[in-house]
């Protein structure tokens, strides 16, 4: 019997030694130049001296999150372009798109990952090389789908510390305000300056950072989950705080589904935003073009004309029922949405800068791959100018 126990300690041990070394192999990211696919450098407007909104609309690929230092060249080449363009300054708000920082979690992962051709082989080959930290994640997972849960989980630690460390770090290269674009964290909050996480459930948060690259203290968390983040991440309040005091006046932010719906806006107009921005992710085969289904989730909100559904384009929708057809309610005099292109393993990413404004809707080429569009606050009358300065510090 003791033999058997040997024998069995020893087979267990090289299985495991075995595992270890497996798993480690085959983790270092060759470095490489980012690709922009920088198609489209557009400006619209006229500087006024009150400002200017930049969309980034990055192009991202799986191997885009090989790393830390990857994906942090990858975005300062979006934003070295915008400075060329002369776009860049104190007063500029820098938009990027929602849940692109999310994929961190691929990072440091072995080759076969950012070679997967699905998303679901990709994340296959990172539970089954980190299963210890994944089997961890599970036992604290509170979503309905505990594996996309434990996934996300079980690197947030690292993945929130990237995150404020690559925007923290742009912020303050460039001097600009920067709303860093969304990921799933698990309850987190900033003190003293840091972002620190709780042990709750996952939430879709976006922070924005000032141009010294401090941390405002107040994180937006997505009110509206749509049917694929309900499984993964939980709902933020709808009384939170939305606006941020920027050097180009009082910022608003909702992320993507949020601007759908008019709870968010409600929120938005007891806290008087000067203009607001929506971060987006959108994954479809059938791009703008596709005919709209509803907003997802439903039941639309009261004043969606039902005709609509079934009949108009996904994005006729998006230009009648999001920023367009609800900002005036606000007091906001412009808009911008911002998506990402790109393709992570079998998902596409699809959409281009919307801008709305007093004289109309403009939007940025529908064609580009990577995007850098900027948009020039118009002038502020006197009384916007000492409601700001007036303001107190977030």
């Amino acid at each position: 019997m003791k033999k058997v126990v040997a024998i069995s300690v020893v087979v267990l041990t090289a299985l495991v030694g075995a595992y270890i070394l497996w798993s480690a192999q085959g983790r270092t990211a060759a470095a490489a130049k980012p690709e922009l696919f920088l198609d489209d450098t557009s400006s619209f407007g006229v500087d006024s001296g009150s400002g200017n909104l930049v969309a980034v609309q990055p192009y991202m690929q799986t191997k885009d999150y090989a790393s830390a230092e990857a994906y942090h060249a990858k975005l300062d080449g979006y934003l070295a372009a915008a400075q060329a363009q002369g776009w860049l300054h104190p007063d500029t708000v820098v938009v990027f798109p929602e849940l692109h920082s999310t994929w961190l979690v691929a990072a440091n992962e072995k080759e076969g990952l950012y070679e997967a051709e699905t998303l679901e082989e990709g994340m296959q080959i990172m539970v089954t090389s980190n299963l210890p930290a994944f089997l961890k994640a599970y036992t604290e997972a509170r979503g309905q789908d505990k594996i996309a849960d434990s996934i996300f989980r079980m690197k947030a630690d690292w993945v929130s510390q990237v995150y404020q460390e690559t925007f923290s770090s742009l912020a303050e290269n460039y001097g600009v305000t920067i709303v860093a674009g969304s990921l799933f964290l698990p309850e987190p909050e900033v003190q003293n300056g840091r972002l620190v996480l709780g042990d709750g459930d996952l939430q879709n948060v976006t922070a924005v950072f000032r141009p010294d690259g401090s941390l405002y203290p107040n994180l937006v968390r997505k009110i509206i989950m749509t049917p694929a983040e309900r499984p993964i991440a939980s709902a933020g309040d709808s009384n939170q705080q939305l606006t941020f005091d920027t050097p180009a006046g009082n910022l608003g932010v909702l992320i993507c589904a949020d601007s759908w719906y008019l709870e968010p806006y409600d929120t938005l107009t007891a806290q008087k935003p000067d203009f607001i921005v929506v971060p987006n992710n959108y994954y479809t085969e059938g791009g703008w073009d596709a005919i709209w289904q509803g907003p997802d989730p439903g039941p639309p909100p009261g004043d969606v004309d039902s005709d609509d559904i079934g009949r108009i384009t996904e994005g006729e929708a998006r230009l009648k029922y999001t920023l367009g057809g609800r900002m005036e309610t606000t007091g906001a005099k412009t808009g911008m949405h911002v998506f990402s292109g790109g393709k992570l393993w079998d998902m596409n990413m699809t959409g281009h800068t919307l801008i709305f404004t007093d004289e109309g809707i403009i939007e940025a080429s529908p064609d580009a791959r990577g995007a850098v569009v900027n948009y020039w606050l118009p002038e502020r009358d006197s009384q916007s100018v000492i409601q700001y300065n007036d303001a107190p510090d977030n």
